[in-house]
C-alpha cells in the first residue's frame, strides 16, 4: 500500500488571500467521498489559513476556517489551491514572510500537491529545484523564467514525484486528487468517487494540458465511435490501418483527427486502456498474469509485465498485492 496511506489519512488545505473558491472545494469533495467498503471515510480534510482568520477568496466572499498554519505539522498530505497572485511570483522576496513561515511547518515527508499556479508558491519557497513539476500552460513561460532550476514540463496535467505533486488549472487539481485516491486506494475507490461527482475516472496524468483545435463541423467525421469500438476489443489485435478503416479514413487523416480530439496518438491512448483494464482486472478478478494480458491485449505475460512496471513501475503481482479489492480464491 502507498506509504502516504494511513486510517484516516488527514488532508490539510491551505487556504490564502486570493484563494480561488472552485480549487479550494476540490480537495474536500474528492477526498471526502472516499470511502472503504464499510462505509468509513478514508481521508479527513480540514482546511486552514496562515493564522486562522478568515481568507478573501477572488470571488465576493471570504471564507472562514477554524485551524491556523499549525495544523500543517500534524496532517499527512497539505493541498495548496491557487491564489489571483500567485502567477506573479517570482521568487520568495514576492511572497508574504508569514506564508513562507507556513509552509516551513510542514513535516519533512509529508506529500504537498500544488493545483494550478500554487507550483509558483512551491517553486518561490525552493521545494521544486532539480525536481519535475508543471503549471498552468498560459504561465509556463513566466515560471521557466522565475525558476529556472526547475525541470518544468507545461504541456502535461499533473506530475507526480513522490512527495511532491503538481498539477495544471482547475480540472487538472480534480485529475491529481483522483490520482492520489487511486494511488492509495486502488482504482475501484476512484472510480466511485469519480462517479459521486460525475468527473471522468482517469485522466492519465502525461495527457495534453491545452488542445488547440477548432469545434468540428457537427458533419465532420469522427474518432469517437471508433475509440468506443476500441475499448470493447482491447485484446483484439488493433492496428492503425484497422483503425483507421474502421473510421472510413485515411491514416494519416485518422491519425490527425485521433490527437485533435484525445491530444494523444492513437497508440498512447490504447496503451493507456489496456493498461487500466489490467489494472482492473488485477485488482477486482483471479484471472492469472498471463490471461489478464491476453484479455487486455499485451498478449504474453510478459508484455504486461514490462508495460506495466514502464507506466507504474511495479510488476503485477505486486500491484495485485497492494489493491486487491477481494480475497483470492
Amino acid at each position: 500500500m502507498c506509504k502516504y496511506w494511513a486510517m484516516t489519512h488527514r488532508v490539510a488545505v491551505l487556504a490564502l488571500p486570493g484563494v480561488y473558491p472552485f480549487e479550494l472545494g476540490v480537495p474536500g469533495r474528492l477526498f471526502g467521498a472516499a470511502r472503504d467498503a464499510d462505509g468509513k471515510p478514508l481521508y479527513k480534510v480540514l482546511t486552514c489559513s496562515v493564522d486562522g482568520a478568515p481568507v478573501r477568496t477572488n470571488a465576493d466572499f471570504s471564507v472562514t476556517v477554524e485551524h491556523d498554519a499549525s495544523l500543517l505539522r500534524t496532517v499527512d498530505t497539505v493541498v495548496l489551491p491557487p491564489t489571483d497572485t500567485f502567477a506573479a511570483i517570482t521568487g520568495p522576496e514576492s511572497v508574504d514572510p508569514a506564508v513562507l513561515d507556513a509552509l516551513a511547518q510542514v513535516r519533512p515527508g509529508t506529500r504537498v500537491v500544488s493545483i494550478c499556479t500554487a507550483s509558483h508558491l512551491l517553486a518561490a519557497a525552493g521545494r521544486l529545484d532539480g525536481r519535475p513539476a508543471t503549471t498552468h500552460w498560459h504561465e509556463a513561460e513566466r515560471f521557466r523564467r522565475a525558476f529556472p532550476a526547475v525541470q518544468l514540463n507545461p504541456t502535461v496535467l499533473f506530475v507526480d514525484n513522490g512527495d511532491l505533486l503538481t498539477s495544471a488549472g482547475a480540472a487538472a487539481g480534480i485529475d491529481l486528487c483522483l490520482h492520489l485516491i487511486r494511488s492509495d486506494h486502488g482504482s475501484k475507490v476512484a472510480n466511485q468517487v469519480a462517479r459521486l461527482c460525475v468527473v471522468p475516472p482517469h485522466r492519465d496524468g502525461g495527457q495534453a494540458q491545452y488542445i488547440e483545435q477548432v469545434v468540428p463541423e457537427p458533419t465532420a467525421a469522427s474518432t469517437a465511435a471508433v475509440r468506443d469500438w476500441a475499448l470493447e476489443n482491447l485484446g483484439e489485435p488493433l492496428s492503425l490501418d484497422l483503425l483507421a478503416q474502421r473510421a472510413g479514413m485515411s491514416r494519416r487523416t485518422f491519425v490527425r483527427r485521433f490527437r485533435e480530439e484525445v491530444g494523444k496518438s492513437p497508440g498512447q491512448w490504447l496503451l493507456t486502456q489496456r493498461v487500466d483494464l489490467a489494472r482492473r482486472l488485477l485488482e477486482n478478478s483471479d484471472l492469472t498474469v498471463d490471461a489478464i494480458a491476453a484479455r487486455a491485449g499485451f498478449g504474453t505475460g510478459a508484455s504486461l509485465r514490462r508495460h506495466l512496471r514502464a507506466v507504474l513501475g511495479v510488476a503485477p503481482d505486486g500491484y495485485r498485492r497492494t489493491f486487491r479489492t477481494r480475497p483470492a480464491a
